[in-house]
């Protein structure tokens, strides 16, 4: 399988399956003397971790990673960065009735007629399992960017809206993110969430969510006008994580509905201040960061894996029906606000290396 590789500049390569012994990644192309230890990336990790909340699956994962090579005495040399992270509470039995059946909604239909091979357990390679790699590199980014470019550098995620349950965004809150199993930016709605996601999970269903991710204190420059647009790459960085859908820059979407008025961000002076009066375009104008808050957001579908009986086909090609089994997040969207984050500043850091390549500032 080709195309395990992510970034120019600052690239990382993860590797490993669901129910593998181990999963890990390889980063390289990372700036030399920058301060890292485990406990960075450990941070980041434990906001993705499983089983933290009745609202997420139940499989216990420590995610312990443990950084291999490319560190010394607390730097990096500037050498590739090798991460592991060994598997622990795998349940391959949950999946021997279905093995040879087909999870409508899953890439299982399209990687065994790709490969002509699949491991089932927990979707293998294709599980969402991978992003844990992700998340360490993204720590990774995170420290580069927070030495390079300084303090008033932040990335900050949240999930905006749980199925048809969308929040008031006007009421963000970087604080409440971290003090709810929702990682909502708005309090006032947790409780009527929590109700939600608790009939859904009951019913043995599942149900979608948006996510919207922050970056603060980006400077101005970062990308280019044609096939390196920030908001191109950034766009792939999100379509590219598990049960992503659709993907949202500034207004995104609801732009078509706009006027020239309503969708121009006015620019005007003060002293040596240059400010705008809004930011429909999400901080990128021209493929090219305009110093504002660049703002992302992304849909992720419902879980695939439910128990409702659905009719699907066997890898023989019959036809027969599947009901699945076993521990499954409800709202897989949940854990994917550290995902974004993740790469949110694995994009930034690579166009960051580009523009010091070409700009020399």
């Amino acid at each position: 399988m080709s195309f395990n590789t992510f970034g120019k500049f600052f690239r990382f390569t993860t590797w490993g399956e669901s129910h593998g012994p181990a999963i890990g990644c390889v980063v390289d192309g990372c700036p030399p003397n920058v301060a890292l230890k485990q406990e960075d990336i450990q941070k980041e990790l434990n906001k993705r971790k499983p089983g933290q909340s009745k609202f997420t699956t139940q499989r216990k994962e420590d995610d312990k990673v443990e950084i291999l090579s490319g560190v010394f005495e607390g730097k990096t040399t500037g050498t590739p960065i090798s991460l592991i992270i060994y598997n622990k509470d795998m349940r391959s039995r949950d999946y021997e009735t279905i093995k040879n059946k087909f999870r409508p909604g899953h890439a299982d239909f399209t990687y065994f007629k790709k490969y002509g091979i699949r491991d089932y357990r927990g979707g293998g390679r294709q599980s969402a399992r991978e992003t844990a790699s992700r998340v360490a590199a993204g720590a990774i980014a995170k420290k580069v960017l927070e030495k390079k470019i300084g303090k008033k550098y932040k990335v900050v995620g949240a999930v905006t809206q749980l199925g048809i349950l969308g929040c008031d965004v006007t009421r963000w809150n970087d604080k409440e993110i971290g003090k709810n199993p929702f990682f909502c930016p708005d309090k006032k709605i947790i409780k009527l969430w929590e109700k939600y996601l608790l009939a859904i999970r009951k019913s043995g269903s599942s149900c979608g969510a948006i996510i919207e991710v922050r970056a603060r204190g980006v400077p101005v420059g970062l990308g280019a006008p044609i096939y390196a647009k920030l908001d191109m790459d950034l766009a792939s960085a999100m379509m590219s994580i598990n049960a992503v859908k659709g993907v949202n820059i500034g207004s995104g979407m609801n732009s078509a509905q706009l006027t020239g008025e309503e969708n121009s961000d006015e620019i005007i002076s003060k002293g040596k201040n240059i400010k705008f009066k809004s930011n429909k375009a999400g901080g990128i104008l021209g493929g090219i960061s305009s110093g504002q808050e660049i703002i992302v957001s992304f849909a992720v579908k419902p879980t695939s894996s439910i128990l409702s009986s659905r009719k699907t086909i066997d890898k023989f090609g019959k036809n027969t029906s599947i009901s699945v089994k076993g521990r499954h997040d409800p709202c897989v969207g949940i854990r994917a606000v550290p995902i974004g984050e993740a790469m949110m500043h694995c994009v930034l850091l690579d166009h960051y290396l580009m523009n010091k390549a070409q700009c020399g500032n």
